[in-house]
């Protein structure tokens, strides 16, 4: 059985999709762009871009009673790799030991041309 996550503190969905999806001891959450969501407006800055997909991130954790600890695994998708260093720096500064796993990939795009997305496995125990 599956259970659909939703907060208004992140972006709505901008397709069929959810915010995020619990199942079982897992929560899997859909990749957050950097969309303000008191306004609808994508954050300019690779730097503010990253602090919004993380707050998003950590709204949708919060309406999952739960928090960045408890995620297993991110994937983190940027436009340019340039980028890198910096989103790793903001990124970590919402964790805490022992990291969870990641992966980073280039893309050659993202949806409203943003510079990063990030998605989120969260084991609930």
């Amino acid at each position: 059985m599956k259970k659909e996550i939703h907060t208004e503190n992140a972006p709505a969905a901008i397709g069929p999709y959810s915010q995020a999806i619990e199942a079982g001891d897992f929560i899997f959450l859909s990749g957050s762009i950097p969309i303000d969501p008191k306004t609808g407006e994508v954050v300019e800055g690779i730097k503010n871009q990253t602090i919004q997909v993380m707050d998003n991130l950590k709204a949708i954790l919060k309406e999952a009673n739960t928090d960045f600890s408890k995620v297993v695994k991110f994937t983190i998708y940027l436009d340019s790799m340039d980028d890198f260093g910096v989103v790793n720096e903001v990124y970590g500064e919402y964790l805490e030991k022992p990291y969870p796993a990641r992966a980073t990939v280039e893309v050659s795009r993202l949806p409203k041309d943003v510079a990063v997305e990030i998605d989120a496995i969260v084991y609930k125990k």
